[in-house]
């Protein structure tokens, strides 16, 4: 009779240990759920007008819950590329990863030429720059054009802003996703479709 109640409680041990382990990805799952108030900076570098900067950061609140804005501040001189009187898009946008140390997505805003590195040029220019997935990402007004490039700018903005949360580019030609493969198709986008729209709400967007 002992040697049963002993099997009976060995057994009834090893069934709450194997309960409780079972329980660990679920914990787990939630540790790894993403933020969707994760806080958004935006660096406003000191060559571009207070206009365009309070335009985008106002743009940028409307969907974005929690955005803060840091003091205008120079760019950083060794992302500065002489050769072409340009800007380093990829060196500016890891100097800001390592600012933000992944607490929060560091977005730059500049009226400088910036440009990366794309198939065999090595010096491309760019409207802007984000990593994907990622903790920063920097536009440029430089290369906009026309009387709505203030516009053109918030799509660029949202569009980098989204790759940061994970979002890569999009075959629907009017989302904002698209991939502009070295042109200018913001005048065709009319806003992020369905599918991107969906994936940016669960990240906490309000669209």
């Amino acid at each position: 009779m002992k040697t049963i109640k002993l099997f009976s409680l060995i057994y009834l041990s090893l069934l709450l240990f194997a309960c409780q382990e079972a329980q660990l990805p679920s914990s787990k799952a939630k540790s790894t759920t993403p933020n969707k108030y994760k806080q958004i900076v935006v660096q406003p570098y000191s060559d571009l007008s207070q206009t365009q900067a309070d335009f985008i950061i106002a743009e940028i609140k409307k969907v974005c819950p929690n955005v803060k804005v840091n003091t205008s501040m120079s760019l950083h001189p060794k992302a500065y590329y002489a050769k072409n009187n340009r800007y380093r898009a990829d060196s500016l946008i890891a100097i800001q990863r390592r600012i933000a140390n992944g607490k929060y997505t560091l977005l730059g805003l500049t009226s400088k030429d910036i440009s990366t590195t794309k198939g065999n040029t090595k010096d491309f220019g760019i409207m802007g720059l984000g990593f994907c997935p990622g903790t920063a990402c920097v536009v440029s007004t430089f290369r906009l054009r026309g009387k709505n490039r203030m516009e053109k700018f918030r799509k660029v903005t949202l569009h980098e802003l989204a790759h940061t949360e994970g979002l890569p580019h999009c075959p629907d030609p009017h989302c904002y996703m698209r991939d502009a493969k070295g042109k200018d198709y913001l005048d065709e986008e009319t806003d992020f479709c369905s599918k991107c729209k969906t994936q940016l709400k669960e990240k906490g967007w309000r669209l």
